[in-house]
């Protein structure tokens, strides 16, 4: 998700032997002042997209090499972090960090890095509301609208309107790094996984078609395979415990401080009106769970998140009809953003809104009876998407998985993929049979694995090369400011 921000301050790249002003305005010359703007390269990857989406044989930034492709990838990053750097906002040189020390985090914390390298591509594939950033650890346990756990996607930030192929691609390259990294699997065992995960997808997509069950379907702690079932059990807390363990004061009054949470109870009124639009904008009736809506707290949330560290994000402590802080409940409120597929996807008629808008759109069509305080809403003019943060909300641990449990794993995964991908045409914007569609655009099946394989490989061996390329870059205060154009 690209950042985008008018009239950029700070420094960033230095313009070399440059005259002093003061010395030409002593000799009497026109002093002319550099005029500096931010090189963010949205729009031309916009007309990239619709241009390559046509057929035009163009050379998208995937076929850099060397230097090109480094300065490519440095150029992104900045362009994506852009309002981070310069407000220097708390967790952006975490975000970093974190990137330089693992391939996986980098592949989840770079996603406008991989979709330009996807610029226009797949405009013949069937169009769905795509999760946008699919990978092993966006799948999960949370509640659903009547506070049961449930497992299914849980990361709605980049939803957009897509060929399904984007997330199947990104899928397969994030099981393939995951596996290599956090499960030490060799390569023929990363196929398996990734062979397990359309699999599952397919399977699942062809039942969909046959039965048309999407909108009923879920996995819960009564029907999930073992290793699904293995994740409810670890992921279940009781709410006082989870409450008086994490998060509150001894008085239970509010939220305590510590290095993660940083109590700002002066912003109540401000965050009741938060929670009172988003009440009405989705219709909210929950008298068994919080009679009055009644803001106990907030705080700030310190380090959450690979691509989001540095966003802000916001919890409020809502009062539970016992009023003794034992169910009380927790909404978060994270900063919205664009999507980092938006303007790289082949031109479509289907629009899934802005930003916290967006968002919610996505968590409304893919999760079918998903969480209810799942949202948007504007707080000091900015967009935020909200959702309830529960005892459960959990994800699984892929250290911990053996190499028969990755292949189960990615096969639930992938038929969880598939049910968000149907009710495209339920729920969403799509007016035509999406199961049949994806169905027989997969056809012949082996040669869409296989295609799916080598862009899997070819694009965990580029990755390899940008990480190192970034791990470099960093190390000499590449991403201590962003790129600017001297006139």
């Amino acid at each position: 998700m690209a950042e985008t921000k008018g009239g950029a301050k700070g420094s960033g790249t230095r313009a070399k032997g440059k005259t002093d002003t003061s010395t030409k305005a002593k000799r009497g010359q026109k002093v002319v002042e550099p005029v500096m703007r931010s090189s963010g390269r949205a729009a031309s990857f916009h007309d990239l997209a619709e241009r390559i989406s046509r057929g035009e044989q163009l050379f998208p930034p995937r076929m850099l090499t060397g230097l090109d492709r480094r300065n490519h990838v440095r150029s992104t990053l900045r362009e994506d972090h852009q309002t981070r750097i310069e407000e220097q906002a708390h967790g952006t040189r975490e975000k970093f960090e974190k990137l330089a020390k693992s391939r996986f985090k980098f592949f989840r914390g770079t996603a406008l890095l991989f979709y330009r390298d996807m610029v226009g591509m797949d405009a013949h594939m069937p169009t769905v509301l795509a999760l946008g950033d699919v990978h092993p650890e966006n799948f999960g346990v949370m509640p659903n609208e009547d506070g049961v756990p449930i497992f299914s996607v849980n990361d709605f930030d980049e939803a957009a309107y897509a060929p399904f192929t984007w997330d199947m691609k990104r899928a397969a390259v994030g099981f393939w790094i995951a596996a290599q990294e956090e499960g030490e699997l060799d390569r023929k065992q990363r196929r398996k996984i990734v062979r397990a995960f359309v699999k599952g997808y397919l399977d699942a997509m062809q039942a969909y078609a046959d039965h048309e069950t999407e909108k009923a379907d879920a996995f819960r702690m009564d029907n999930s395979p073992k290793v699904i079932q293995r994740l409810f059990d670890e992921a279940w807390q009781d709410r006082e415990e989870w409450l008086w363990n994490d998060y509150l004061k001894p008085s239970g009054k509010g939220f305590r401080a510590d290095d993660e949470l940083q109590p700002l109870s002066s912003e109540i009124d401000k965050f009741q009106k938060a929670v009172n639009d988003l009440a009405k904008t989705n219709e909210l009736d929950v008298p068994d769970r919080s009679p009055d809506l009644r803001v106990k707290d907030v705080c700030v949330r310190h380090g959450q998140g690979t691509a989001s560290l540095g966003l802000p994000r916001f919890y409020v402590l809502l009062e539970g009809p016992s009023k003794d802080a034992t169910d009380d409940i927790i909404v978060e409120f994270k900063k919205a953003r664009r999507s980092a597929l938006e303007g790289l996807v082949p031109p479509t008629e289907f629009d899934a809104g802005e930003k916290g808008e967006r968002i919610a759109h996505g968590q409304q069509v893919q999760l079918a009876h998903g969480d209810v305080f799942f949202g948007a809403v504007e707080i000091d003019g900015e967009s935020y998407m909200s959702r309830e943060r529960a005892p459960f909300r959990d994800d699984i641990d892929l250290d911990e998985l053996s190499k028969k449990t990755w292949r189960n794993y990615a096969a639930v995964c992938g038929k969880a993929l598939a049910q968000a991908h149907a009710l495209s045409d339920d729920l969403g914007q799509i007016d035509y049979d999406v199961e049949p569609s994806i169905i027989a655009a997969c056809e012949p099946r082996e040669l869409f694995i296989e295609d799916l394989l080598r862009f899997t490989v070819e694009t965990a061996d580029r990755l390899k090369a940008d990480h190192r390329a970034f791990k470099e870059d960093f190390e000499v205060g590449a991403f201590d400011s962003i790129d600017m154009v001297y006139r």
